[in-house]
């Protein structure tokens, strides 16, 4: 069997080339299923090409299966031809909570107002692609081992620093880094319950932390949280009656109420529970969006009492997912052993990069751009959905997200499922919690709906379910 030459033109490699030429020879037939294909020798003669262009175009051809070889007697069609793509077979609920979900995370075009990360334009890609690219350099980038189970060793070091200011001394033992804070939280979850266990979750509150808690097998009992805070004699009859022995909360701009505890609504919070020995997780992956945050629980209380969970996840990007976890030093050997039992080593070149923004300030200035620009943005939006006739039921005072409660006679999963069709996605109440006052509200991410567009949208759907 032969090949025919190939003109090769100016402004595409000729390794592409040969890889286009010898796809379209096989997708036509001309290069039959299972025949053989003239020796390199041969094909570097008739296409005019180094044996190096050649091999490389074929270890292409090969790396998507439109050719074998073997040892000594070269290189054949593949027997099978490709198949055409098909869409895959969506097995995932469609339901409307379950659509929603993935469509405040997806890759479509759609606007998001009820997304729950900052938008790309807000992120400072230029710092953190140089960041990866300096660390990708670095000799201390270990490519063929594993990482520190704990994590890496000045990256710890730095967000003890971190803690440090703002209240949290901790020793370096009692720091673990984590992929993800839902991972950190499920691995916490995993040492701290059993099967049949209660805990204790604000409502509304970040709609995994109930899809997590079912995994455990677990009672979860709510208590509304509002602007307020809690209601301590509710929180007190919850405590005596089910007896949690887990309050996972947030304590500083709540998702998705953007609501933080005062001091002393938090005195009284860990009164009551240290009281009736309910241990408290706090997840801390707003914190760092506050303009002034108030002290956290884990500061307050310590960590015999709370455990800490944080990361960067809304700051830098949603893509650059290192969190930690701070608890107390046996809690923590018990966390790294997970690790390595659970395959769950972190990734040390995100770790690394991580670092490189910590110790050369590029993150403290990219948060305080982050915290100035969200502020901003926030007056306009709260205002824009006032106007609208919404009201919001936690004042903004920073941070990504505002709770709104719609104008009496809409349902907010209708608006919901209306935004779906013109490629809108809001976040109904309902996303975050059962009761039937969920149902008049909508979370609306500040960064993403400060934007003429969106609130046309958000004004125009509903006017039209009005």
């Amino acid at each position: 069997m032969s090949i025919s030459r190939i003109e090769f033109q100016p402004g595409t490699s000729k390794v592409q080339q040969i890889v286009s030429a010898l796809t379209q020879a096989i997708d036509e037939g001309l290069l039959s299923p299972g025949s053989k294909l003239p020796s390199v020798r041969e094909m570097t003669l008739v296409l005019g090409v180094s044996k190096f262009t050649l091999i490389e175009a074929l270890d292409r051809l090969r790396g998507q299966a439109r050719i074998t070889s073997s040892q000594g007697l070269g290189y054949f069609v593949a027997s099978r031809p490709m198949t055409a793509a098909t869409a895959p077979v969506d097995l995932l609920p469609n339901d409307l909570t379950s659509v929603l979900r993935r469509s405040l995370i997806g890759a479509s075009a759609a606007l998001r107002p009820g997304g729950g990360h900052l938008p790309e334009q807000w992120l400072e890609a230029s710092t953190l692609r140089a960041s990866l690219r300096a660390v990708s350099r670095s000799p201390l980038l270990r490519l063929t081992g594993y990482g520190d189970p704990a994590g890496y060793l000045p990256l710890r070091q730095a967000l003890q620093r971190k803690l440090a200011a703002q209240g949290l001394d901790v020793a370096l033992e009692q720091i673990t880094t984590t992929s993800n804070t839902v991972q950190a939280l499920d691995m916490v979850l995993r040492l701290r319950l059993r099967p049949g266990d209660t805990v204790l979750l604000d409502t509304p509150c970040y709609f995994n932390f109930h899809a997590n808690l079912a995994l455990h097998g677990v009672c979860v009992v709510t208590l509304e949280r509002t602007a307020q805070g809690l209601d301590v004699q509710a929180l007190e009859a919850l405590l005596g009656t089910h007896r949690p022995s887990v309050y996972l909360t947030t304590s500083v701009l709540q998702n998705p109420t953007g609501h933080s505890f005062t001091p002393a609504q938090a005195y009284e919070l860990l009164e009551l529970t240290k009281r009736y020995n309910c241990h408290i997780i706090e997840d801390d992956l707003y914190g760092d969006l506050h303009p002034e945050p108030p002290p956290r629980l884990s500061t307050l209380a310590g960590l015999d009492h709370v455990t800490y969970l944080s990361g960067f996840s809304k700051t830098l990007s949603a893509n650059l997912r290192v969190s930690f976890v701070v608890t107390s030093p046996q809690m923590a050997a018990n966390l790294t052993h997970m690790k390595l039992m659970c395959g769950g080593i972190t990734c040390e070149m995100l770790e690394q990069t991580l670092y490189s923004m910590l110790a050369d300030g590029s993150y403290h200035k990219h948060r305080k751009r982050i915290v100035h620009r969200l502020m901003s943005a926030g007056a306009r939006v709260a205002a824009g959905l006032q106007q609208v006739g919404m009201s919001l039921s936690v004042p903004y005072t920073g941070g990504l997200f505002i709770w709104a409660t719609l104008p009496p006679g809409l349902d907010a999963e209708r608006l919901a499922q209306a935004g779906l069709k013109q490629d809108l996605v809001l976040a109904p109440g309902t996303l975050f919690g059962y009761g039937p006052q969920l149902t008049r509200c909508l979370r609306f991410n500040v960064a993403h709906t400060d934007d003429p567009q969106v609130m046309a949208a958000v004004q125009s759907v509903l006017f039209t379910a009005d």
